[in-house]
Parts: structure tokens; C-alpha cells; sequence
């Protein structure tokens, strides 16, 4: 049989891990049996009972008083007779007669007696027989009780040493053949430890992540914090005010970037269709000729605005942001004088868009490479201004994917996207489009089931997790798409630590502004790449559990659910439920996203079923050992790679 003990189980890079499965293989053998013994059972009897003993010869007395009293009375009689016959007052011959007459009664009537005897001491010798027969049974009783209790405490305690060395957290992941993983619903803290868990398995099996945070909630704090730990030194933006060192799409050519920025203008006309964008596109792709290669953002708009005739074209010269040829040019591109009003509006439209990025990658800087890359939305920033550099973010990294090679690893890159809800469904389509192709992870996280999020729930080859929802709408969707015949085990270690971190917060801080947060030579140097390690002390999910762990009274405890929508308004922070299509079927299953759960004792990266699989398969005949499906233990990170090469 495999060992499928915790403590031998890597991570496997072919899979997605998105959380820990509460199960129990063998159920709680309950209290050990009693021990049959002698003081409890009826007190022994003894041998024979005198007061029956005592009865019995009452009755036998009375029984046989009346022939006692003849017999006495025979012999007095005879007596009386030879005494007669001594004083010859009688004659011999009836003497004789009556001595054989009285003594042949008296005879009779001693028999009698001594019969009577006889038979009592035969009923006291059986009742003696028989009391003795009894304890002997009582205790060849005895010895057969405790001898079937020996055999019933083996066995109870062979089923308490199963119940109590197994496993009970089992690793929920999806394989590598996913295109995308949708979490829909969910709150912060359930989704900063949903892409803490994802985020470092991936990073420790030797891939490379990319983060973008719309959800303004730092929810990928604790993934930095154990990256830099695991010995990596991950590139943190904040914007907008990382925006000038952010060099995403500077490389991009003219007809991309007017594709992005395109995009970017239609953040907030959501009733605009593709035509509207090509118009758009066309303009912007008019402008960047006229501006040649290696456009800036704010060359861009220093063109629309001259193109809109917005204010004094002569400022935009003296800057250096255009040269008198070019906005000749620009002055021409639709007609001499511009008098197409309708230019001249959408010029206007997409100068006030995307003037939000004027600064982007004017201050340009050579980054070290990082497995981890995270661009962040300040959340003291506008709404729409975040929604504006989300956008430009998301669709840059979609031009990106379009022009690189495939992976020759699925997954090796991952993308994730929190917040994905704030993003435009063409956008997100086209993402989603150029992950696939370049089989590149994309994980998209919704707060809410919008018309749009619904359309491309789980559409294509994707896993969907769903988190607690946050009305009974959503909730109600999640069930139908579930469906309500699922029964699923809760263990009460995820309500417990769900409680406790609701009021999770913090914030980034940028690591790509003055050399901030990068780590020295120094900090480098000790930095270790124990995962388990990493995460109980350098996350606060792994300092939140430990003092969990120590209530055994929560370790063992569970309750089942039907997939019902008051059930999934009420699920705990943690609690994700992971549903995609299998050869089977459809999977539903029900795990618990906390990362610090790999530190517990009784953690397997191997799933329930297949573990269950290898425990209750009868052990092969001794030959070659069969290979151990979960072999050494979570080592150090490989070293570290460039990120661009998972593009």
C-alpha cells in the first residue's frame, strides 16, 4: 500500500490547488467496551440453601411424624407384650404372637422413616449437584464474556488507532487541463486566502504569477509576505501612483496600443458597441502614425487635444509633446479645419479618458526579473480613475499574451484578476481568449453576479468556485448552476477560523518606488523556502491557526449541508466550493481555501478519493514496491526564473 502520510507529499505541478477537503475514512469508533466482571454480576448463591435445607426436613418431619408415633407405640406394645408373657400372665403362644404382630409394624414403620431420610439426603445431594453445576456454568460464562470482550477491545482499538492517526484534510485542486478557475461570490479576507493558497502553490512548484488587484483590499499581501520568505522578490505597483514606473505595453506596436486605448475610453460607455470602438480605434491609430513609433500616453493626448481643438496647441509644442510638422499633420488627418463635429467630439471624449494616464512609464525603470508581479488599485483613489488603469492594465496584458508562444506548461504562468467584475464583458472575453491560447492560469474573482459575470460563468473548459454570495439573487443563481441534490461536510475548524478574520485589512506597498520593500543581499541570503514554514509564520492565516488547533474539541466536529441558497448566503469566510466537469461528471465538492491548513498534522496533497482509493485496496503481494504516489516532502522553491519567460 502507498504512504499517503502528510509529511510525504510534494506539490504537484499539474494541478491547482484551491483548498482542503474536511473528511473522516473511518467514522469514530466511540467509547472502548466495557470489561464484563464478577463484582457486577448477581452475587453467588450457596451451595445449598439452609433455609431449604431447614424446610425440607420440616416437611419431612411431618411427614413422617404419624409413622414415628406407630412405630413408638408398636415397640412400647411388644414391650409391653414380652413383659406380659415374662410374669406369665399371658400364655407364650400369644405372646408370640403379638411380639411378631407389634414388631413387624414397628419394622415397617422404621423403614419408613429411614426411607424418608434417605430421600431427603438424595434432594440435598442433587440441589449440591446442581449449585455446583451452575457456578461452574456462571464462570465458563464469565471466561467466554471476557474473552469476547479481549477480542472486541483489539478490535476497537485497531479502529481507534485508524480514527485517530487518519487523515482529515484532503487537497481539493483541478487539473492543469482547466483553461480558467471563476470565483464568484466571496468576501476580502476569503479572497486573500483563496489567492494566498493558490498563489504560493504555484510560485513553490516552479511557476510564475501575476496579480491584478481591483478589489482596492491588499488582498495579495500575504502571498508577498511568503514569496519574499520563499526567497523571491516580488515587484509590487500601486497606482496610480506607481504609474510612471509602470512600463506595461510601452512595446506594444501602434496598432495594439490604439486597440488598448480603445478599450480604455470605453470604461465608462458600457452602451457603446464594436463599431464605436473601431471608430475609435481608427482614430487613435490615425494619430500614432502621425506619431511614430514609441508613442507616448501624453503625446497621445496632446494630439486628440489638438485634434479637438482643445485649448492652445502652442503649450503642447513648447513641452515637446508634438513638433509643428506633426500637428500640421494632425490638423489634416479628417479634412482641412476639422469640420467633422463628430471627430471632434470623440477626440474629445478619448483625450478626457485617457489624459488619467498621461504619466504612465515616463519614469521608466530596469526591474530585476520576480516570479510574482502585482499591480494594485489605491483604494484612496477615484473609482472611475481605478476602473480607467484596471482596464489599460488588463488589456495591455491581453496584447502581451496575443504575441507570446504558447507554454509548453500549462499553468506555468498564472494571471489572476480580483475584481474582474469591474472590467468590461469584451475585455474580459478577449483575456480570457489569449490565456487559452497561450495556456496561460487565469483565475477571474467576482464579488457579484452581474448579467455579464453570469453569461461567462464557467463558460469554456473551466472550474467554478463560488464563495459565500452576497444576496439571495446570486445565491439563488449559484444553487441552480450547483444544482440543490449536492450534501456537503462543513467542518467546524472553518466556522471557527472564519470568525476570526473577518476584520482582515492592510495595504501594498510598492516595491518598484525608491527601493522600497526590495529585499537586500542580506535578506536575501536568509531567506528559506520551506512552504509550511513560510506560511505559519510569515501569514496571518498561520498565526490565526495555531490557536485553533488547539482546541481539540473543534478538530474532530462537522456538519452537512444541502447546496441551498440560505446555505451559500451563511457559508464561512473560507469556504469555497469547487464544481467543474469530469469524465464522471460533474464534481461538487466543498473545501476550505485557508493556506494554513498545509501546516496541520494531518494535511495530505493528495484528494479524497484517491487516497481513499489506495487505503482501501487489499494489499498487493510482496515483489517490487509499488512507486509511493506521494513521495518527499515540500522542499525549497526551484530558483528563481524570469516571469516573462511564462508569457
Amino acid at each position: 500500500m502507498a504512504d499517503v502520510h502528510p509529511e510525504h507529499a510534494q506539490l504537484q505541478a499539474d494541478r491547482i490547488y484551491l483548498g482542503w477537503q474536511y473528511a473522516m475514512l473511518f467514522p469514530d469508533p466511540g467509547p472502548p467496551p466495557r470489561r464484563p466482571s464478577p463484582a457486577e454480576a448477581p452475587a453467588e448463591p450457596a451451595a445449598v440453601d439452609p433455609t431449604w435445607v431447614r424446610r425440607e426436613r420440616l416437611q419431612e418431619d411431618l411427614l413422617n411424624r404419624p409413622v414415628k408415633i406407630v412405630g413408638v407405640f408398636m415397640s412400647l406394645l411388644a414391650v409391653l407384650i414380652l413383659a406380659l408373657g415374662l410374669t406369665e400372665i399371658m400364655g407364650w403362644p400369644f405372646v408370640v404372637i403379638g411380639l411378631v404382630a407389634t414388631g413387624g409394624i414397628a419394622a415397617i414403620c422404621g423403614y419408613a422413616v429411614h426411607q424418608g431420610e434417605r430421600a431427603l439426603r438424595s434432594r440435598i445431594r442433587e440441589q449440591e449437584t446442581r449449585a455446583g453445576k451452575q457456578r461452574e456454568q456462571r464462570e465458563h460464562e464469565l471466561f467466554l464474556a471476557q474473552e469476547e470482550h479481549a477480542a472486541r477491545y483489539r478490535e476497537w482499538a485497531a479502529k481507534k488507532e485508524q480514527y485517530d492517526k487518519q487523515l482529515t484534510w484532503y487537497a481539493v485542486a483541478v487539473p492543469d487541463e482547466i483553461d480558467r478557475i471563476d470565483v464568484a461570490g466571496g468576501t476580502l479576507p476569503g479572497w486573500s486566502a483563496l489567492i494566498t493558497l493558490l498563489g504560493a502553490t504555484r510560485l513553490y512548484s516552479g511557476g510564475h504569477l501575476t496579480v491584478l488587484d481591483l478589489s482596492e483590499g491588499a488582498i495579495a499581501k500575504d502571498l508577498i509576505e511568503l514569496a519574499r520568505r520563499g526567497g523571491d522578490d516580488p515587484l509590487v505597483w500601486v497606482l496610480p501612483t506607481d504609474l510612471p514606473r509602470l512600463d506595461l505595453g510601452a512595446t506594444l506596436p501602434p496598432e495594439a496600443f490604439a486597440d488598448v486605448l480603445a478599450h480604455v475610453v470605453s470604461v465608462s460607455e458600457e452602451h457603446r458597441t464594436t463599431r464605436d470602438l473601431s471608430f475609435d480605434n481608427a482614430i487613435l491609430e490615425r494619430v500614432l502614425e502621425v506619431l511614430g513609433e514609441n508613442a507616448t500616453i501624453n503625446q497621445v493626448t496632446a494630439a486628440l487635444r489638438a485634434l479637438a481643438q482643445v485649448g492652445d496647441p502652442r503649450d503642447d509644442l513648447r513641452f515637446g509633446l508634438l513638433t509643428a510638422t506633426q500637428l500640421e499633420r494632425i490638423g489634416t488627418l479628417f479634412g482641412r479645419g476639422v469640420t467633422d463635429r463628430v471627430v471632434i467630439e470623440r477626440a474629445w471624449a478619448l483625450e478626457s479618458q485617457l489624459r488619467k494616464l498621461e504619466t504612465l512609464g515616463s519614469e521608466a525603470v530596469r526591474l530585476p526579473p520576480a516570479r510574482l508581479r502585482v499591480v494594485s488599485m489605491d483604494r484612496q483613489a477615484g473609482v472611475f480613475g481605478n476602473r480607467v488603469l484596471g482596464t489599460y492594465v488588463a488589456t495591455a496584458l491581453t496584447h502581451i499574451l496575443r504575441q507570446s508562444p504558447a507554454s509548453e506548461r500549462p499553468w506555468y504562468h498564472t494571471i489572476i484578476v480580483a475584481g474582474a467584475d469591474k472590467l468590461r464583458g469584451d475585455v474580459l472575453d478577449r483575456l480570457m481568449d489569449a490565456c487559452e491560447t497561450s495556456q496561460t492560469g487565469l483565475v477571474l474573482t467576482y464579488r457579484a453576479l452581474t448579467p455579464t459575470v453570469r453569461e461567462r460563468l464557467g463558460r469554456g473548459h473551466a472550474a467554478v468556485a463560488f464563495m459565500r454570495l452576497g444576496n439571495a439573487e446570486d445565491a439563488r443563481v449559484a444553487s441552480e448552476h450547483m444544482g440543490t441534490e449536492h450534501r456537503l461536510e462543513l467542518a467546524q475548524l472553518t466556522e471557527t477560523i472564519g470568525t476570526s478574520v473577518d476584520g482582515l485589512n492592510g495595504s501594498y506597498t510598492s516595491t518598484v518606488g525608491d527601493g522600497a520593500g526590495r529585499a537586500g543581499p542580506e535578506e536575501e541570503d536568509k531567506a528559506e523556502g520551506d512552504l509550511k514554514e513560510g506560511i505559519t509564520e510569515s501569514t496571518e492565516w498561520g498565526r490565526r491557526a495555531s490557536k485553533a488547533m488547539g482546541e481539540e474539541r473543534v478538530l474532530h466536529r462537522s456538519r452537512e449541508f444541502l447546496v441551498e441558497p440560505h446555505q451559500l448566503q451563511q457559508l464561512p469566510t473560507t469556504s469555497v466550493i469547487v464544481t467543474h466537469a469530469t469524465a464522471e461528471g460533474r464534481q461538487v465538492r466543498l473545501a476550505d481555501a485557508n493556506p494554513a491548513i498545509l501546516t496541520f498534522p494531518k494535511t495530505t496533497l493528495g484528494e479524497f478519493e484517491e487516497v481513499r482509493r489506495v487505503m482501501l485496496t487489499p494489499a498487493e503481494p510482496e515483489g517490487e514496491p509499488e512507486p509511493d504516489p506521494f513521495p518527499p516532502n515540500l522542499g525549497p522553491p526551484p530558483e528563481r526564473l524570469d516571469w516573462r519567460r511564462g508569457q
